[in-house]
């Protein structure tokens, strides 16, 4: 029997649109008509972020993650929703700055989890420079919106972006805040982390918990490599254009659906198999999860 692989989704992100963004979706109708689309593809799981419709600006605002949601379920497709909760941590000071702006309270940056239950939802493991700013995560913080998450009955996926990312997450698990089987996720390539290498996929596998379960993906050009190297050390993976904006080298990927597509081929030349969301559900024990709320 082949081996079922997760694939996630990732369709739009929380970074600044760039000239090459044009096929990143913005509105809600549009991000919730890429999640279908990837849906469609093969993917079992999407992850979603969501923008303010005229700026194309990274937002919070809990009506824009209730639109997605609903016009997501609306036509019956059968997928994994997957919201960020990584917003609200970022802390970028100018040079001359005196007054610290605070990092958003743990209630406020999973408001729209416990409101809305999705499937799962993010939780940054991480206080790293991120790029030219920074993303701060502390552990009273962590272990706060652990307990909301899983008090809304929805499943945390544990983003690690670097090699100590896993240790903070490993004691949180020990020390009984977070859900047994832990998901987590190798988020590879990102200035100030961890790189999208097989020596750095190899060394946080080898630093998993027994039973835990894990998923990598590599940002821009190995967005591939990365998701052939998963699948051959024996994890799950995750594509879209909040990773990446090319299909191949010099070509944009006109939408989410392209990637999802190049993914399944490597998966299955891998000798493997895409899982249905009925098959990650399982994987995941996500119905474990809503049980436990």
């Amino acid at each position: 029997m082949k081996r079922k692989v997760v694939l996630t989704c990732a369709v739009t992100g929380g970074s600044a649109l760039s000239r090459n963004s044009q096929y990143v979706p913005i509105t809600p109708e549009q991000i919730a008509n890429e999640a279908i689309a990837a849906a469609r593809a093969g993917a079992a799981s999407v992850h979603i972020h969501v923008r303010d419709p005229q700026t194309g600006a990274p937002s919070m605002k809990f009506e824009l993650y209730e639109e997605v949601m609903q016009r997501i379920r609306h036509p019956g497709v059968d997928v994994i929703v997957n919201l960020t909760a990584g917003p609200g941590a970022g802390y970028a000071p100018t040079l001359d700055e005196t007054a610290v702006p605070p990092v958003l309270s743990p209630s406020a940056r999973t408001d729209h989890v416990s409101r809305l239950r999705p499937d799962i939802c993010t939780l940054d493991v991480a206080t790293m420079n991120f790029g030219d700013r920074a993303i701060v995560n502390t552990p009273p913080h962590l272990i706060a919106m652990a307990k909301s998450i899983q008090v809304a009955g929805v499943k945390p996926e544990l983003e690690v972006f670097d090699i100590g990312h896993v240790g903070v997450a490993v004691r949180l698990l020990e020390a009984g805040h977070l859900p047994q089987p832990p998901f987590f996720q190798f988020c590879l390539g990102i200035p100030g982390g961890a790189p999208a290498t097989t020596e750095a996929m190899l060394l946080m596998r080898s630093l998993m918990p027994p039973g835990a379960i894990w998923s990598a993906f590599g940002i821009s050009r190995f967005q591939m490599p990365m998701v052939a190297q998963s699948v051959i050390l024996g994890g799950h993976c995750r594509v879209g254009l909040e990773d990446n904006l090319y299909l191949e080298h010099g070509v944009l990927s006109e939408g989410n659906a392209p990637l999802v597509k190049r993914a399944v081929e490597i998966i299955r030349a891998l000798g493997a198999e895409p899982a249905t969301p009925a098959e990650a559900r399982e994987i995941l024990s996500l119905e474990a999860a809503r049980m436990a709320a």
